[in-house]
C-alpha cells in the first residue's frame, strides 16, 4: 500500500468520506492534515484547479472530489466488497443520490450555519429538513440506502450525521423527531468502525464552527 496519501480535514465532511471509504477497504495511507487559511504547496500543487482538500495521491498523482475519490477507490481495489451496487439500474440510482447530495447539501448548511441573520437560519433549518426527509423517504425501512449492504450513497451522507447537533441547535429543530428513521440509520452507522473512527465528536464538531463563525466575524 505504499505511494497512498491523502491531503485531508479532520473536520472537513468531503475528506470524511474518502477516510470511511479507505476504512471500509482496509487501506493503509498517510494522513495530512491541511491548514486550510494557509495551504501547504503540496495542495497547491497537487489540486491547482480548486486548492480544495481532499486529495488522494496514489503514486504520486492526484485524485481530486471527494466522491470521485471514493469511486476511484471502489475500481481500483475492487477485490474487497464493492461500495457501488454490482447491477448497471442500482448503480445509475445510487450516482443520482449522491449527485443530489453533493449538489444541495452544502449550499443548505451554508446558508444555515454561516449566516449572521435569524430569519435566514429559520427559512434554511426548515429547507434542510425537508431534504433530509427526502433522503429518509429514500432510505425507507431498509438498514442502508443499498439495501443490507452499507455502499456508496451511505459514505456521501454519513459524515454529515457528525454535524447533526450543530444544524439542530443552529436550526431549532430536532432529527429524532423530524426523522427519527435517519437517525437510526445514523446510529447503525456508527456502529461501523470505518464511521465510527472518522466521525467527528459531535461537540467538537459544534466548537468547531463557533470558532470559524468567530474568525469571519459572523454575530449571532
Amino acid at each position: 500500500m505504499a505511494g497512498i496519501k491523502l491531503l485531508d480535514s479532520w473536520a472537513s465532511p468531503s475528506a470524511m468520506k474518502v477516510r470511511i471509504a479507505l476504512a471500509e477497504k482496509g487501506i493503509e495511507y498517510e494522513s495530512k492534515e491541511e491548514d486550510l487559511a494557509h495551504k501547504s504547496p503540496l495542495l497547491l500543487e497537487m489540486n491547482p484547479v480548486h486548492k480544495q482538500i481532499p486529495v488522494l495521491i496514489h503514486n504520486g498523482k492526484a485524485i481530486c472530489e471527494s466522491m470521485i475519490i471514493v469511486e476511484y477507490i471502489d475500481e481500483v481495489w475492487k477485490e474487497d466488497s464493492s461500495l457501488l451496487p454490482s447491477n448497471s439500474q442500482d448503480r445509475t440510482r445510487a450516482r443520482f443520490w449522491v449527485h443530489l447530495i453533493e449538489k444541495k447539501i452544502y449550499n443548505l448548511i451554508r446558508r444555515l450555519v454561516w449566516s449572521a441573520n435569524s430569519d435566514n437560519k429559520k427559512a434554511a433549518a426548515k429547507d434542510l429538513v425537508e431534504f433530509f426527509k427526502v433522503m429518509e423517504g429514500e432510505l425507507g425501512s431498509k438498514p442502508y440506502f443499498g439495501g443490507d449492504r452499507f455502499g456508496f450513497v451511505d459514505v456521501a451522507l454519513v459524515p454529515f450525521y457528525g454535524y447533526f447537533y450543530t444544524y439542530e441547535t443552529f436550526g431549532n429543530f430536532s432529527f429524532a423527531r423530524e426523522c427519527p428513521m435517519l437517525v437510526q440509520w445514523g446510529e447503525r452507522c456508527l456502529q461501523r468502525e470505518s464511521v465510527s473512527k472518522n466521525l467527528p465528536d459531535p461537540y467538537k464538531a459544534y466548537e468547531f464552527v463557533l470558532e470559524h463563525r468567530k474568525k469571519l466575524g459572523i454575530d449571532e
